[in-house]
């Protein structure tokens, strides 16, 4: 009989979830010791004329074997759907194409899980990417291996103190003369920007690129998922091989008898 690995993904974690919940339930009845025990006392007086009372009991509630039975049948299940999906993902291949170009030839399905992961925190990482200002023109300098800028010159200027007369000197009164200051050029400043951010149409078309290996690496892992497989049955072996009580020794049969 075969399945498709999509299939057995699909149920994995409920058949693991129940699987571990019946065991743990069962972990903690076998535990309780009332639940196991149980006695039946009845009552006979001495001679006819005492007292008649009537018997008391008590049932079990849980027997260890029905624990055992009920946590073998669902590991059972739980133990052959992991089983089937760990063969299906060595067997469960897919190729990685990108406008039809083949990247990766037949990825088994547990790395292109990984892929994913790693594309999604990648993208993370590409967004966040300096772009250089686009108020300014670039151009690559090869010499120092970034970006720079056209230069261009500006004027540096010096503050130079000058006497200006409010009021011309009389036989009366002095001058009145203020200082103030007047920026009188003094050189040339000549500058050139560089960056080592990138531009953003690059950044852009990283993000493109990345989203296109997305989709592949998703639509490869569905692929891969719809191969169908053969279903596992391992659980039984080992469980039995655990749980089967053997005969007793010939000469312990005898005696019983």
């Amino acid at each position: 009989m075969t399945t498709r690995l999509s299939q057995i993904v699909a149920v994995e974690k409920t058949v693991k979830t129940e699987a571990y919940g019946i065991l743990s339930a069962a972990h903690h009845q076998v535990q309780k010791p009332p639940l196991l025990a149980g006695i039946l006392r009845t009552y006979r007086p001495r001679d006819d004329e005492g007292e008649v009372l009537p018997p008391e009991s008590t049932r079990v509630q849980l027997r260890a074997n029905d624990a055992v039975s009920e946590v073998l049948q669902t590991l059972t299940r739980f133990y052959d759907v992991t089983a089937t999906r760990d063969w299906a993902n060595t067997a469960a291949k897919a190729d990685i194409k990108v406008n039809g170009q083949v990247l990766i030839a037949r990825v088994p399905v547990p790395f292109l899980l990984f892929l994913e992961k790693q594309l999604a925190a990648l993208k993370t990482f590409i967004e966040k990417l300096p772009v250089l200002d686009p108020a300014e023109e670039w151009v690559w300098d090869p010499e120092k291996g970034v970006y720079r800028t056209t230069a261009y010159e500006t004027q540096r200027s010096k503050k130079v103190p000058r006497n200006h007369v409010l009021a011309e000197a009389t036989p009366q009164h002095k001058a009145q003369v203020e200082i103030i200051y007047e920026d009188i050029p003094v050189g040339v400043w000549t500058t050139v920007k560089y960056s080592g951010a990138l531009p953003a149409s690059q950044v852009k078309a990283i993000l493109g690129r990345l989203q296109a290996l997305r989709d592949a690496v998703k639509y490869a892992r569905e692929e891969a998922n719809a191969t169908e497989i053969p279903q596992v049955r391992v659980a039984t072996p080992l469980l039995d091989y655990l749980f089967t009580t053997p005969p007793p020794p010939a000469n312990e049969q005898a005696a019983a008898a």
